[in-house]
């Protein structure tokens, strides 16, 4: 991904998180200068961050510069996206204030990017209804917040103000990157299935796929950030939750069935992305089935049909369901397009080099009723789901 990131950091213990929070930026390919106040860099020198990102530190605001422009206009200028982590509660309360006494206020308020907040601070300061206040007003703004997270404070009290964890930060600042410009799905409700479902054989063993979730993740955390109410019904993986979603966790294919049925009642586009288990045992062995006793044959039965049972009730609904294929891509996919009533279906080769199980990028091609197939080249999973929502959206407008 490219683009240039700004960004801001205040004074907290969590500073110390930011210095990896720059790294993992410059790693996606942005371009990151680092905007610190005074007291941030009692906590971490500003050496730390022009290292990592190979650019100047900007700390004073009436420092002179190497060539000559204004400071706090040419880094909003250049921003694509304005992240401040960690945000203190005194920065918080000056910028919902409309104070600009220094270069990180100053700029904030300067610039036209998206704008993300990261806040961590002692429990007492996050509760406290002056903070909460300017937090809401800054998000009835415009602002993003991501976090705090609750756990052990530095000062030694548990609760929330933890800096949210950088993987979390960076995951959501790249959906705001990839998402900007593109068309709002606000007012839209969203289901999106993701992940594997074990079917069990005994109590410790069970059938399942190597699916990994990651697809059906970041179409979740996309649509969220583009403004639609989403409901992430997933299968067990070992995936944080996108930001913005309501989780139901389920583990077999009937309980899938009975979530995501549920929630699409409500629902104006359903995204079928997990990879549900097309059989279980026909019967279930309440104690462990022991290697001496031998299984002989698994006898096998199929599961429900989740897409077929939405694509027979679709009404207004837009559904979207996905192929993994191993061979015959285009015509297993346009099969399943019309046999399930779709409006859109994301196939897919599995296992091979271009797209090994579990990889965080993919190779597909999007069919539509009525319209030639699109391939795209190869590019990362959470930029692929803003591509598909992209053509969800034209189709809810249609």
């Amino acid at each position: 991904m490219t683009g240039t990131c700004v960004l801001g950091v205040t004074g907290g213990i969590a500073a110390a998180k930011a210095s990896l929070l720059a790294s993992m930026l410059v790693k996606q390919g942005l371009d990151v200068h680092v905007i610190m106040t005074e007291a941030a860099c009692e906590f971490v020198a500003p050496l730390t961050f022009r290292t990592l990102t190979a650019n100047p530190v900007s700390v004073d605001m009436f420092a002179e510069p190497g060539e000559w422009n204004v400071k706090h206009v040419s880094l909003a200028e250049a921003a694509d996206v304005f992240v401040v982590a960690p945000a203190t509660a005194n920065f918080i309360g000056k910028v919902a204030s409309g104070i600009a006494d220094d270069l990180l206020t100053t700029t904030i308020m300067a610039t036209r990017a998206p704008r993300v907040i990261a806040p961590a601070m002692n429990s007492g300061m996050y509760a406290n209804p002056i903070v909460q206040r300017n937090i809401e007003t800054l998000s009835a703004l415009g602002y993003r917040f991501i976090g705090p997270e609750s756990g052990r404070l530095a000062c030694g009290d548990v609760g929330a103000g933890r800096l949210a964890e950088p993987e979390r930060i960076l995951d959501f600042v790249l959906h705001v990157c990839a998402g900007t410009g593109r068309p709002s799905l606000a007012g839209l409700r969203v289901v999106v299935t993701a992940g594997p479902t074990r079917e069990p054989i005994d109590p410790v063993r069970f059938i399942t796929n190597r699916s990994s979730g990651k697809m059906g993740y970041a179409i979740a955390g996309a649509a969220a950030v583009r403004g639609a109410k989403v409901t992430l019904v997933s299968g067990p993986v070992f995936l944080p939750a996108p930001e913005g979603c309501e989780m139901v966790r389920v583990e077999t294919a009937c309980q899938m069935r009975d979530a995501t049925i549920d929630a699409a009642q409500e629902a104006d586009v359903v995204v079928a992305a997990a990879a549900v288990a097309d059989y279980m045992p026909a019967s279930f062995s309440e104690s462990k089935i022991k290697k001496s006793s031998g299984f002989g044959s698994l006898e096998l039965s199929r599961t429900p049909d989740i897409l077929a049972e939405l694509g027979s009730a679709k009404g207004e609904r837009v559904l979207v369901g996905f192929a993994a294929e191993t061979d015959d891509l285009l015509s297993n996919a346009e099969r399943k397009l019309s046999s399930k009533n779709l409006d859109m279906i994301v196939a897919n080769m599995v296992g091979g080099e271009d797209s090994p199980f579990g990889a965080d990028h993919n190779t597909v091609t999007i069919l539509c009723p009525g319209a030639p197939p699109e391939t795209f080249p190869a590019m990362s999973k959470l930029v692929l789901a803003h591509e598909i929502l992209d053509r969800v959206s034209a189709i809810c407008h249609h």
